[in-house]
């Protein structure tokens, strides 16, 4: 027996690749965007000071070193202030610088060439060694022109951003030790139940039916566990059907068996009169009989499951089927003391084939009178409801138990009591035989009487049929045999 570890591990990096992937999302969208945010803020914050400081500028050079230094107070950043060289190939030069010190590292500032050659305000984010700015570049009209660079370091924005970023990460870290040990655990929880089913099937298909199969989950497994119990029950019946049915067939094969092997020793060996030996060849045909059906019951049934039961579609009056069937069995109804009753509707046709309606009709009128004790009336009837035309084989008998109403059509049942008798699979080829036709065969009463009926299509009587009418009126009825 495999352990279901491949489905273990596909949970749990199915489970943590959602939380990588929504977390690692979640990173790529939060950071970039807080970072643009908090350095824009900071360049508007810039340039809402920078524009107005910057034209305050005087012509005076040889002043520019001390409002530089009073710029760099008032905004808390960085001033530089250039002269332009040239304009054609624009060029700056340092005149001025708030920290005091050579501006050798900003005389090629992107943002101040950009403010110098468009001559407007212009913004940017530049990196000088280790440490990013926030740039404002301000033209100023003074002479041959001149430039103000205003140079905010980001080191504060930039760790918040950093802070964030080092928090996402060991939150996504934490999240995905958690997603693997609540996936591990998930995950051995639902193995744990596979397996249970797991084990369950093999027992099954050992053959043994015996212990239930729980899951209390309302989950699709757990709706899986309930339908493999339902599928246990159905194999424990059938079972159970099967080896009742080898039991039954072994007593209803032995039984004419042996007595035909008697009968033939007793002509063989005893010299008998005319009149005893044309007994037992009487009830060596009976037996014969027996056997004959038997055997047509087991290949009715082997056509069924193999799909080559065939049935043809034609009119059929159903009146003159039910007393060709009154007739078949009046004797087996008068040797058992049952009454047989027949009652026919006037033209009641159907569609299907007349000998094999004739032939589950034979089923069920032989199961009431089997089933039945002596002194029952037993009967037969065609009619019409709609569009269906209807064979009806009623009983007084004491009736099917409502426990056992589903069971009566399952291959191999027999219902339960001293009258229980025969193979067991009369009603399940008669059920078989109906669909074919269209048409079904149920069990319509509760207690008594017990009423089966055959439901067909009907089918309009054919042209001249009415003239073979027996009768006018629209019933017949006729009490064919008696205790």
């Amino acid at each position: 027996m495999s352990l279901p570890g491949g489905i273990r591990i596909r949970i749990v990096l199915v489970l943590v690749g959602i939380v990588a992937g929504a977390l690692g999302t979640a990173y790529m969208i939060v950071v970039p965007s807080l970072e643009r945010r908090l350095v824009d803020a900071r360049l508007d914050e810039l340039e809402k000071l920078a524009g107005p400081l910057a034209r305050t500028l005087s012509d005076d050079r040889l002043l520019w070193q001390e409002r530089v230094e009073g710029f760099a107070v008032s905004t808390n950043t960085r001033v530089v202030a250039f002269d332009v060289l040239s304009q054609n190939r624009p060029a700056l030069v340092s005149q001025a610088d708030s920290q005091l010190r050579d501006s050798w590292d900003v005389a090629r500032d992107r943002v101040a060439l950009a403010a110098l050659a468009s001559g407007r305000v212009e913004r940017g984010r530049a990196l000088y060694g280790t440490v990013h700015y926030a740039n404002v570049a301000v033209p100023v009209p003074l002479g041959n022109d001149a430039v103000v660079l205003f140079l905010a370091p980001l080191t504060d924005s930039l760790a918040t951003v950093r802070l964030v970023r080092e928090r996402l990460l060991l939150a996504t870290a934490f999240a995905l030790v958690l997603a693997l040990v609540l996936g591990l655990t998930a995950a051995g929880m639902l193995s744990h139940r596979l397996l249970r089913l797991e084990t369950a099937a093999e027992r099954i298909a050992g053959g043994d039916f015996s212990a239930p199969i729980v899951d209390h989950g309302n989950d699709e497994i757990g709706e899986l566990a309930r339908t493999f119990d339902a599928m246990r029950v159905q194999l424990a019946q059938l079972d159970n059907a099967r080896k009742e049915f080898v039991a039954n067939a072994s007593h209803e094969l032995r039984t004419p068996l042996f007595s035909i092997g008697g009968f033939l020793e007793l002509l063989a060996d005893e010299e008998l009169d005319e009149a005893t030996r044309r007994g037992f060849i009487e009830t060596m045909q009976g037996q014969v009989q027996r056997l004959a059906k038997l055997s047509t019951d087991l290949l009715d049934l082997s056509r069924v499951d193999a799909g080559q039961l065939s049935v043809v579609h034609e009119p059929v009056d159903l009146g003159s089927v039910v007393h060709v069937l009154a007739g078949e069995i009046d004797h087996l109804a008068t040797s058992s003391g049952h009454a047989l009753r027949v009652e026919v509707e006037d033209d009641v046709w159907c569609l299907g084939d007349d000998a094999r309606i004739l032939q589950l009709g034979r089923a069920l009128a032989t199961n009431a009178i089997t089933h039945t004790p002596p002194g029952t009336t037993v009967t037969l009837r065609a009619r019409r409801r709609g569009d269906r035309a209807q064979l009806v084989v009623e009983d007084d008998g004491p009736g099917i138990p409502p426990s056992q109403r589903d069971a009566v059509f399952s291959r191999f049942y027999r219902v339960e009591g001293g009258m229980a008798s025969g193979s067991g699979l009369g009603l399940a080829i008669a059920r078989e035989l109906a669909r074919l036709m269209r048409g079904n065969v149920t069990l319509e009463s509760v207690g008594q009487p017990t009423v089966f009926v055959v439901d067909l299509p009907a089918e309009p009587v054919p042209e001249g049929a009415k003239a073979f009418s027996r009768e006018n009126g629209t019933r017949r009825t006729e009490r064919v045999g008696g205790s």
